[in-house]
């Protein structure tokens, strides 16, 4: 007997005095899935995690998202900004007003074009409060993934209505993004990762700085 055939005959051991072999029937759970994670404020709390993963984060009236965001452009030191060609007007306006390069991906952009912009501007999908995630869909506001994966600053503009307590509410809200084939990106904070020595890096594998923009 090899060491497969042995788990499997011990696992046959422990379970043989069960009788219904369903699990699902053996061991009924009660769930209703995708019901919210009840929170004292979801947008507090979202506020709350996407400044404990250091990124940056204001809360702003829809009249002031043009505002914010040329400010976030400078408060990060971006000069030219690539913006996706579903973006609202009102915010390319802003940027044409305070003298801020746009770029646009209208032949989609090389890589090396794509590192040699400053910064990215796009909205978003949903939000998740509980983890201070946000979850791209890549609508024709956010643009392709390449344009969130290359240049190292972010900014994204999160509508209050977008924000919902946990990852299980937040796969239901995407439903139809996932039934589409959408391809959907996952951000909590700027890109870092410690998985050599220990040692932080930041920008591996997607923009080194996030500034958000709540806007309720």
């Amino acid at each position: 007997m090899n060491a497969r055939e042995e788990i499997l005959a011990r696992i046959r051991a422990a379970t043989s005095d069960i009788a219904e072999k369903d699990p699902v029937k053996d061991v009924p759970v009660e769930w209703a899935y995708a019901q919210p994670t009840p929170l004292d404020d979801v947008l507090d709390t979202f506020v709350e995690n996407i400044e404990d993963y250091k990124a940056r984060i204001v809360r702003t009236p829809a009249a002031r998202t043009g505002a914010e965001i040329v400010a976030a452009l400078a408060e990060l030191g971006a000069r030219t900004v690539v913006v996706p060609d579903g973006a609202p007007a009102v915010w390319v306006t802003a940027l044409s007003e305070a003298g801020v390069e746009i770029v646009r991906d209208s032949p989609p952009l090389s890589h090396a074009a794509l590192d040699a912009v400053d910064a990215v501007l796009t909205g978003s999908g949903v939000s998740i409060a509980e983890t201070g995630t946000i979850c791209l869909d890549h609508r024709d506001d956010q643009g392709r993934r390449a344009l969130t994966l290359v240049p190292d600053r972010h900014v994204c503009v999160v509508r209050a209505q977008t924000v919902v307590s946990d990852v299980p509410e937040a796969v239901a809200r995407m439903k139809g993004a996932i039934e589409e084939g959408r391809p959907l990106t996952w951000i909590s904070g700027g890109s870092a990762t410690s998985d050599i020595e220990l040692s932080r890096v930041e920008g591996v594998h997607g923009p080194r700085r996030l500034f958000v923009i709540l806007e309720e």
